[in-house]
């Protein structure tokens, strides 16, 4: 195993998605509807040749689970987008990695997964940094409160989604199933909310595809390369440059609450995917 490779290609990941976050915020004039369909399409250009090339069948084998997941993916990533419109984008993703949570809510009752007792503690430490965001901090808007969980819990069930379909279909055929339905959904919902870009504004909407690409990418390569125990805790850098970001270039102002609110959040599912590797590697 290749770690300090695996630490270059999680840090080239977070960097990328943590530039997509600043752009969706950057873009404050544009529907998170043409968001969605900007960002699904320009990763088609990536996805369909790399299929074509490698000569992987488009439709796979359990089209009707990806179409599913395609249509839970779509939701949960316009939530998304609509939340930075009103939180502040270092809390929106802090929030949106509360995920993994109610993906293990929906494995017990769906896959009939058991969660550990010590599991359920570091949910707690989690839950505890979003109480904290929202008791302390007057800033948490909280229509962007209810649209950032709606995305965490559609994104939960993309957790078991994808665990449903497990190794039956490549992981690009997936993800192109995933991003052809969002651009469908997104391109439907912004004709009556269609804002015409103006100069930078189409690089930035086609560079959110790019960065998405290979934000994926690299993160995939990560885990690849080292193991989940080594890997999985990093992505979550992410929330740090999301955060810098958030702070130098739209001035977003965080209280000490919200630090330790996020903090917390982090800090709890950091702890979950490390007990979870160490159970694993009992096994």
């Amino acid at each position: 195993m290749d770690v300090k490779s695996a630490i270059k290609f999680m840090l080239i990941s977070t960097l990328a998605f943590a530039c997509m976050n600043s752009i969706v915020k950057y873009l404050v004039n544009i529907s998170a509807y043409q968001i969605v369909f900007f960002r699904s399409i320009s990763s088609l250009f990536f996805t369909f040749p790399y299929l074509l090339k490698n000569k992987i069948p488009l439709l796979g084998n359990n089209k009707k689970l990806m179409i599913f997941r395609g249509l839970v993916g779509v939701t949960s990533m316009t939530l998304y987008f609509m939340s930075t419109k009103y939180l502040p984008i270092g809390t929106a993703i802090s929030l949106r990695y509360m995920a993994p949570i109610f993906a293990a809510i929906f494995a017990v009752f769906l896959l009939k997964e058991k969660v550990k007792i010590w599991q359920w503690f570091f949910f707690a430490i989690a839950f505890a940094g979003v109480i904290i965001l929202k008791g302390f901090d007057t800033q948490i808007n909280n229509y962007g409160l209810l649209l950032i969980f709606g995305a965490a819990i559609f994104s939960g069930m993309v957790y078991v989604l994808l665990s449903k379909i497990g190794k039956g279909d490549h992981p690009v055929v997936v993800v192109n199933y995933f991003m052809v339905i969002a651009t469908i959904v997104g391109g439907v919902l912004s004709i009556n909310h269609w804002v015409n870009p103006v100069g930078k504004e189409w690089y930035l909407l086609f560079s959110l595809g790019v960065f998405g690409y290979f934000g994926q990418v690299y993160m995939t390569k990560a885990f690849q390369t080292a193991s989940t125990t080594q890997v999985a805790p990093l992505k979550y850098i992410e929330v740090i440059f999301t955060v810098l970001f958030g702070i130098f270039i739209f001035a977003e102002i965080y209280t000490i609450w919200s630090l330790l609110g996020i903090a917390l959040i982090i800090l709890g599912l950091v702890l979950n995917v490390l007990y979870k590797s160490k159970l694993q590697n009992k096994k």
